[in-house]
């Protein structure tokens, strides 16, 4: 059960901030990603994510766009009508749910709380409008409309206390908005990404009330996030020096322990916004408002460019959700890792230190983990054996990469 945990994540991502694309993926994609941080001090919940991704345009039918995430025991699919309302607009229905989907893990003061720890099942039903402000635009400005129903079933866990009550099983509205000018495609290190964003999601629950010990805390029945990301990555033509920058920040209006922001681990693609903190757990920190930033820097180790060292660090000050407070508004972690990438780039694989500064453990402040990220690209596998053609080269010219290399060099 454990493992099936461990693997679940992939599909409806780590955190509060998870998959809701804001454009419907123009390109053909069948990827695997892997993710795991594991500390060294103490228990910690699971920090993994694992799943298969693929985006099929022009299927089932032309002018349909099938996107699925699939983990052993979730799923989240989308299929997109190109066009449905006009030229630049199209209309998508979702389905997504699964075991383990809303499960909530109690990190408080830096210590994991299983008694306090439950899981939480769940499903939901969406349909979404996505827009393009500027069509032909070199930098492309798209926004989104969604709506979902979503159910939760909650349970104990087989180490939840006996004294402690879970949370009412809900049936919840969610909707989000937002805009995106640019954007980062779903991988580990995309060749340029450029994105500034901003965002709104209301959660309106129908049946809230009070859970724990006696009652000791409550799900509120309404929340509301607010949050927008900058982000900045370019891989320098001739060097291949690779850096990533980004800086998230965000507020909230009635959240709660189950809708506030969770920050920690480094899971780069658990959520479409992870909210990193290298050395920390996974949702170690909650937060009622926080602002994030971070950066990576990679260098290659050989002539071919298949090995290279990275290092990467973050820091972020967090007002804390009410009743998860802990000494300290300043957080931050740094690290550094070794990877390979295959020849052909359908493999990436990275392994890597993280040490999180200010992290409250039973020895005093800091905390170490180790991690593990694995990307399979099965379609830049095919496009090596079809032709060496740049249009169907997983290496072909983007309009970022055309601005970048303006700034940058060629």
């Amino acid at each position: 059960m454990r493992f099936l945990q461990l693997l679940l994540f992939g599909g409806c991502g780590i955190g509060v901030l998870g998959e809701a694309w804001a454009q419907v993926d123009p390109d053909k994609r069948q990827l695997v990603e892997f993710g795991y941080n594991q500390s060294f001090q103490g228990s910690a919940p699971i920090a993994a994510y694992a799943y298969y991704y693929v985006n099929l345009p022009d299927w089932p039918r032309e002018g349909q766009t099938l996107r699925v995430a699939v983990a052993p025991v979730y799923l989240d699919a989308e299929l997109a009508f190109r066009e449905a309302l006009g030229p630049n607009t199209h209309l998508a229905l979702g389905l997504a749910g699964g075991g383990f989907a809303d499960s909530y893990s109690e990190v408080r003061g830096g210590k994991y709380l299983k008694e306090e720890s439950f899981t939480g099942n769940g499903g939901e039903l969406s349909g979404s409008l996505y827009h393009l402000f500027n069509p032909g635009a070199l930098i492309p400005l798209n926004g989104i409309v969604r709506a979902a129903v979503h159910y939760t079933d909650y349970e104990e866990s087989n180490r939840t206390a006996p004294a402690f009550a879970t949370p009412p099983d809900s049936t919840s509205l969610r909707v989000r908005t937002g805009l995106r000018w640019g954007g980062r495609e779903p991988l580990l290190t995309p060749r340029a990404a450029m994105e500034l964003s901003t965002w709104y999601e209301g959660d309106f629950t129908v049946n809230s009330g009070r859970y724990g010990f006696a009652g000791d805390r409550a799900a509120r029945p309404q929340s509301h996030l607010f949050w927008s990301r900058a982000l900045l990555a370019y891989t320098l033509p001739e060097s291949e020096h690779y850096f990533a920058v980004s800086l998230t920040a965000g507020t909230s209006i009635g959240s709660d322990r189950l809708t506030g922001y969770k920050l920690g681990a480094v899971l780069p693609l658990g959520a479409e916004f992870p909210l990193s903190v290298p050395g920390y757990y996974a949702q170690e920190l909650h937060a009622r408002q926080f602002a994030l930033l971070g950066g990576l820097y990679t260098v290659p180790l050989d002539a071919a460019k298949h090995w290279h060292l990275s290092t990467f660090a973050a820091t972020a000050i967090v007002d804390y959700t009410p009743g998860m407070a802990q000494p300290g508004d300043w957080h931050s972690g740094l690290g550094g890792g070794l990877g390979y990438t295959s020849a052909d780039k359908v493999w990436e694989i990275n392994v890597g230190y993280a040490y999180g500064v200010d992290a409250i453990r039973s020895d005093g402040r800091g905390a170490h983990t180790i991690g593990l990220t694995l990307q399979y690209d099965l379609e830049a596998r095919r496009a090596q054996h079809k032709s060496a053609d740049p249009e169907v080269s997983p290496e072909k010219s983007r309009g970022l990469q055309r601005l970048f290399r303006g700034v940058f060099g060629n």
